[in-house]
């Protein structure tokens, strides 16, 4: 080991020591605090107190009257949670593959130019991607002032297509109607994410060399056929990851699922932020709320990871 080796090792050191610290300060110690907080106790008419009680766990999977009777209202939130932020999700990165996949066909030149698009889409908050959809799916000056304007409405009338819509709770017996719905909580949420579904599929879809495609095609395959069984095997762990990525991400999604989703059909987000911030000013239970949704998201990724490792054969 040489002296001028020494300072080297000495500022990686003190590098790995600053990351363990910012991992602790940002994350655990934060994660520590709301976990502790969920074992607290709310007093009635004013704030809350340090305790160590179960209360609030047991509020949120079976009620505060248990065992007189059972309340499932929370675990109904997780499920919507769950259900939101897995679908868009999927949708999201199954609708980014074959765009990035044609995108990197395409030149050096054509690719920048949609990747420093993508990248300046991402400047959008959920507020402002929130208030573009609302004003699209309007009653008055969106997509349902559209089919009556163009006379879509009578002919889905006329063809028992609205019939059909008010099943599925996208209409009235007048007009379409996407909101709220989870049609359009849905929608949203993809549209959110879509962008980072596109930047992460980019760099391994970028990678992946045209001599292989080539010769699959020489070998007779379809364009189809080549993306099938050639391009989604190699990107497989990519796919996989950018879904759990996404999915973790949704889960947090407070504005889309205040404005498109029905009150019936809340997550626990919402629910969260009205225990801590509404009119009960309850921490410990919302504190409660948080931990189950973390521990929810952890557990999807540890199926996740379970599963790449059965397809992968544990590489």
């Amino acid at each position: 080991m040489t002296a001028s080796t020494l300072p080297q090792r000495s500022v990686l050191r003190g590098i790995g020591v600053l990351h363990v610290a910012a991992v602790l300060v940002l994350a655990v110690v934060p994660f520590l605090l709301v976990f502790a907080i969920s074992f607290g106790h709310k007093v009635e008419g004013a704030a809350w107190v340090w305790g160590f009680e179960l209360t609030n766990y047991r509020r949120f999977f079976v009620g505060t009257d248990y065992p007189d009777s059972v309340s499932l209202l929370y675990l109904k939130y997780l499920w919507y949670s769950v259900w939101y932020a897995l679908v868009a999700a999927i949708l999201a990165v199954a609708t980014a593959f074959p765009f990035v996949w044609l995108m990197t066909r395409g030149s050096r030149r054509a690719q920048t130019v949609w990747l420093v698009f993508f990248l300046c889409s991402l400047t959008f908050s959920e507020v402002f991607i929130v208030m573009g959809w609302d004003i699209l799916m309007s009653n008055r000056s969106g997509l349902p002032m559209v089919f009556q304007e163009t006379g879509l409405t009578d002919w889905l009338k006329e063809n028992g297509g609205l019939d059909l819509l008010r099943e599925w709770g996208l209409a009235t017996p007048r007009n379409v109607r996407f909101k709220p719905s989870e049609f359009a909580t849905i929608l949203t949420l993809t549209y959110l994410v879509w962008p980072y579904a596109v930047i992460l599929l980019y760099p391994p879809i970028s990678k992946i060399e045209r001599e292989v495609v080539e010769a699959a095609r020489t070998m007779g395959a379809s364009p189809f056929t080549v993306v099938r069984t050639v391009v989604m095997p190699m990107v497989r762990t990519p796919l996989v990851g950018a879904v759990l990525l996404l999915f973790v991400f949704l889960l947090g999604a407070y504005v889309t699922i205040a404005v498109f989703a029905d009150p019936s059909k809340h997550t626990l987000s919402i629910s969260v932020y009205e225990a801590v911030r509404g009119s009960t000013l309850n921490a410990p239970f919302g504190s409660a709320q948080a931990v189950v949704l973390l521990l929810t998201a952890a557990a999807v990724l540890v199926i996740g990871q379970r599963f790449l490792s059965a397809k992968t054969g544990g590489h």
